[in-house]
């Protein structure tokens, strides 16, 4: 089913991951003041309350009402058994002190052992999972939507198969209307990107300035994508940064961009990028540049997304 209420026209929006503490306040308030529209956050993140504080008092000064913003909260990996999906999502809009969340997505396919633990593990260190029917999950994601507490659903880094599990759900009410994945020049996903396509799915880039330079998670032998020579000569050609060049390529792409940031310049810099048209060359001469530089946690899950062919 479509879910015409859906607007996920923004292209870029600020995501809130891994700020310092005490500086997502500020960051929130900036990029609304700059023009962002869509906030995307999650439970894990540790700053939703700074974020649904922003909001508020942006709202009270009538900078915005609530319906100009798009939040996109998440459902974190030890709260996938259905009879968790409501109560988590309800702890969240408690945080942030919203009555509904535009957009909620499972944040992974991987179901993690329940419990306080975000990151659960054995005396050896290794992950306990748990297994969770991802369509039964996905129903609680629907009930909520229905209740409305979530304007609409999605999901994050699932690959085709897993889309396809939900897609052909008997019964489904409402299918994903947004797959949050790593995307960027060096990670292109041209074939998971016309899969979603044929599906009415938007590709929500996360990473679109490639991604942090951490071990846990991240191939740091790959290159830093913002020293990329073929990305800082066609900013010069176009005064560009290579950010926002990298921004382009995706947007260009039809991909809704989500970069990360808490630099007040950087924000605004981000933002800089829609009116800017490059040459269908940009493109052409962009697409060698395939390399992946991220690397997930639980490969050894069953359902670890890259084992697909289109991987998330």
């Amino acid at each position: 089913q479509h879910d015409p209420c859906v607007c996920l026209t923004d292209s870029i929006a600020l995501q809130q991951t891994q700020t310092p503490k005490g500086s997502c306040l500020e960051s929130v308030k900036i990029a609304i003041d700059t023009g962002y529209r869509h906030i995307d956050g999650a439970f894990v993140y540790y700053n939703e309350h700074e974020v649904g504080q922003a909001i508020r008092e942006k709202i009270a000064e009538g900078r915005i009402k609530r319906e100009d913003i798009f939040y996109c909260g998440k459902l974190w990996n030890t709260c996938h058994p259905p009879e968790l999906v409501r109560p988590t999502l309800e702890k969240t809009l408690k945080i942030l002190q919203l009555d509904y969340v535009d957009l909620y997505i499972i944040e992974l396919p991987m179901a993690f052992k329940p419990g306080d633990a975000i990151y659960p593990t054995d005396e050896n260190g290794k992950m306990i999972y748990h297994e969770t029917d991802l369509c039964a999950t996905w129903e609680a994601m629907e009930a909520c939507k229905d209740a409305g507490l979530a304007k609409s659903i999605g999901v994050s880094n699932f690959n085709r198969r897993q889309l396809e599990m939900i897609l052909n759900k008997p019964g489904l009410k409402h299918k994903p209307v947004s797959n949050q994945v790593e995307c960027h020049p060096y990670f292109t996903q041209p074939k998971l990107l016309e899969f979603c396509r044929k599906h009415d799915i938007v590709i929500v880039g996360y990473s679109p300035l490639g991604t942090s330079r951490d071990e846990t998670w991240v191939n740091v032998s790959s290159p830093p994508l913002l020293k990329d020579p073929v990305l800082n000569a066609i900013g010069k050609k176009y005064n560009k940064t290579s950010a926002q060049v990298a921004l382009r390529f995706n947007i260009q792409r039809g991909v809704v961009v989500i970069p990360k940031s808490f630099n007040p310049q950087r924000i605004r810099e981000n933002f800089q990028v829609n009116p800017y048209s490059a040459r269908a060359w940009m493109l052409t001469v962009a697409w060698p540049l395939w390399r992946v530089t991220s690397q997930f946690l639980s490969v050894d899950n069953r359902l670890y997304p890259c084992q697909c062919e289109y991987i998330p």
